[in-house]
């Protein structure tokens, strides 16, 4: 994905809100003892039968996977155990014609909430997009999609995104078009956790992915001290203000993260003489901001966190 990496690195050049700090990066990496294992499912939330529903499960998981935090009392747990609850329930709830006409009470009913979901218009739309897509050019299946992609995780993130738009983590930053993909990318990423890089999940590239850039990693890297903000920014985390969706801090916060991550990653080639993924850097800094709960507290409207 040399399209995020060359768009963050050209967004952390110019950055004024968010600062990319080399000497924070080089602690940060000295506290590494050890890169971890992906180990995909760790908590059992996720669909698994070894087989194309669950690639049609991933599909459908990483459309919907944005925006919790306004309800505080929704995660990305509830959305992954319910999708799975559904399908082990009912394996064609996620059938492409399905898909097509999924209704927000419906998605409610599937996930066992009790209310309207955040987004939950756009959601109900991706799902229709999705299933679309996938009847319209792969046979209503994403395994199909995933095959088109002759083990390629860069192909099959750049198909994505050329084919459902919901999928298109873009945005505008001082007239310069800036490339994130997020959900895009975590597909490649989980089908290679779920499958353990065989199958559905063998990639020849799986390097070329980067971070996931959402509203976690920007906390972890600022609280080891890799990124620094501007007092104005500051202000507005410590206050909970929104950061709007395509906002200068929000890309900032986003693309520095991408980019620190990346020195981060050849920093830590050079000192362990061994090939790091950068989505085994997303998983350490994302346990960390596991244990350590007060960092959960960056806002953003944007549907891609």
């Amino acid at each position: 994905m040399e399209e995020v990496r060359a768009t963050a690195a050209w967004v952390a050049s110019r950055s004024s809100h968010v600062i990319v700090d080399s000497a924070g990066i080089e602690k940060a990496v000295e506290n590494i003892r050890e890169i971890p294992r992906i180990e995909w499912d760790f908590e059992g939330i996720h669909y698994f039968d070894n087989g194309p529903l669950t690639v049609q499960y991933l599909f459908v998981l990483d459309a919907l996977n944005f925006c919790f935090w306004p309800d505080k009392d929704l995660s990305y747990d509830h959305l992954a155990s319910g999708l799975k609850e559904a399908l082990e329930n009912d394996k064609s709830v996620f059938d492409a014609d399905r898909l097509q006409k999924f209704t927000g009470p419906q998605l409610r009913k599937v996930l066992k909430w009790p209310r309207q979901l955040p987004l939950e218009d756009e959601r109900i739309r991706l799902l229709h997009e999705v299933g679309f897509e996938l009847e319209r050019s792969f046979g209503g299946k994403a395994s199909n999609l995933v095959e088109s992609c002759g083990k390629s995780a860069a192909k099959l993130v750049a198909t994505v995104t050329s084919l459902f738009p919901g999928f298109r983590d873009h945005s505008l930053y001082k007239g310069h078009q800036v490339f994130l993909y997020k959900r895009a990318q975590i597909f490649a990423a989980d089908l290679y956790g779920a499958f353990k890089g065989r199958g559905y999940g063998e990639f020849k590239d799986i390097g070329s992915i980067t971070i996931f850039a959402d509203y976690i990693v920007p906390a972890v890297l600022q609280q080891l001290g890799v990124l620094k903000y501007s007092s104005t920014l500051g202000s507005m985390i410590k206050s909970d203000t929104e950061i709007l969706s395509g906002s200068e801090e929000e890309v900032e916060l986003r693309a520095c993260s991408i980019f620190a991550v990346e020195k981060m990653r050849d920093l830590l080639r050079v000192k362990s003489g061994k090939q790091v993924l950068s989505i085994e850097l997303d998983l350490w800094l994302w346990a960390f901001g596991v244990r350590c709960p007060s960092l959960q507290h960056h806002r953003t409207l944007s549907i891609y966190y």
